[in-house]
């Protein structure tokens, strides 16, 4: 197959990838990967399969092709193909939970000396290290890429970029209860969509909605926060985007939790959770975990909750995820001292302390901790937070 039917045939994959014909697509192009000559075209239609299973939550299928692609810009010899290939790579390892690796394919990147394509690459780079790093707790490092990330979106007039950046800043806000600057960013990114993509995938309408939800929910908007994850979950069924349904299935547990409605949340924490385990998703799944536990307590039944905290702990230890094993303490500490078992209680209260140093989670200003209630911050231009008060 030449240069010119490689072409053909991938711009016809595409078309039927955005008329939601996955598994079509997906045949197109795996031909045009078996019969192409033309590296080039082989490297963009690599490219394409990435970015389709990334989509579909097949994550370990999104990263055998990055290491594919890796060899085809290597046999291409060009600098701005192997940082694309090895975003990609960063990017494959980030979804699958692997935070170290992403951050060290990433740094990767910003070391190759490509030229301009490159250079606009730097953004997603950036986007991608912040979330590694939210993966692992590390908040100060992990707002430094994010506010990276924006100045590249910015300075490139890059709005897809900004949009999926305010996705993850409203994530960052959410998990450091700033509830305030978790609504603001996915609106702000839902304001982009609105003004500006007319052409764009509908994921990011409903990545912007799901945000909000989670921020709704966590400030008691309860009904808001039903109607932003209807919206969110409606597009993700729409374009079988299993991640996204998964996560959609977990706020709508937490929401119906939050309404002290047991029977309905479980039921719906069980379909995220096997949707989070068969794409691997670790870090969802231990805030499956974390809402399950929470519904067991609501429920007094605190062996069962116990049960899932272990389960949660498992997987916060092997992701290196601070923040789950701090929330894990806290939770562990309240059963204990409902059971009045002190020895246990003493042991997670010094180790839930060790977790708040570990993560420099301490107001510069006031010395208190930081996120443990919702409270508005101030970021420093270096990155550290302090109370707004």
């Amino acid at each position: 197959m030449g240069q010119d039917q490689t072409k053909h045939q991938i711009e016809k994959g595409l078309h039927l990838y955005q008329s939601n014909q996955t598994e079509k697509a997906l045949r197109v192009w795996m031909r045009v990967l078996e019969k192409s000559a033309d590296p080039a075209g082989r490297f963009r239609v690599l490219g394409c399969l990435i970015t389709a299973h990334a989509e579909m939550g097949r994550y370990k299928d999104m990263l055998k092709f990055a290491v594919v692609q890796i060899d085809t810009a290597r046999e291409l010899e060009d600098p701005d193909y192997l940082t694309e290939s090895y975003l990609n790579l960063a990017r494959s390892n980030e979804k699958l939970c692997e935070f170290q690796k992403t951050i060290s394919y990433c740094k990767t990147c910003l070391n190759m000396q490509g030229t301009t394509v490159s250079l606009q690459l730097n953004g997603q780079v950036s986007l991608s290290m912040g979330n590694a790093f939210l993966g692992l707790s590390i908040f100060q490092k992990a707002l430094e890429c994010f506010e990276k990330a924006l100045r590249y979106a910015h300075n490139n007039d890059d709005k897809m970029l900004e949009c999926r950046v305010c996705c993850s800043l409203g994530n960052f806000y959410a998990q450091i209860k700033d509830y305030e600057k978790a609504l603001f960013f996915p609106c702000k990114a839902a304001e982009l969509v609105n003004d500006y993509g007319k052409g764009w995938s509908l994921k990011y309408r409903a990545m912007s909605q799901y945000h909000m939800a989670v921020a709704y929910r966590k400030l008691g908007r309860l009904a808001d926060a039903m109607d932003c994850c209807e919206e969110s979950m409606k597009i993700a069924l729409q374009h079988g985007d299993r991640p996204l349904q998964a996560l959609c299935l977990l706020c709508f547990a937490d929401i119906h939790r939050s309404r002290k409605d047991v029977q309905t949340a479980f039921p719906r924490y069980d379909s995220s959770m096997s949707i989070m385990t068969e794409i691997g998703n670790r870090l969802g799944l231990i805030q499956v975990l974390l809402g399950v536990t929470k519904c067991w307590m609501i429920q007094k039944e605190l062996d069962k909750a116990l049960e899932s905290i272990d389960k949660a702990q498992e997987l916060a230890e092997g992701l290196g995820n601070k923040l789950g094993l701090l929330k894990l303490h806290c939770l562990c500490e309240r059963i204990y001292r409902t059971k009045g078992q002190q020895r246990e209680l003493r042991d997670h209260v010094v180790k839930f302390h060790e977790c708040v140093e570990e993560m420099e989670l301490y107001c510069g200003m006031c010395g208190e901790s930081i996120g443990e209630k919702n409270n508005q911050l101030q970021a420093l231009p270096c990155s550290h937070f302090f109370h707004l008060k």
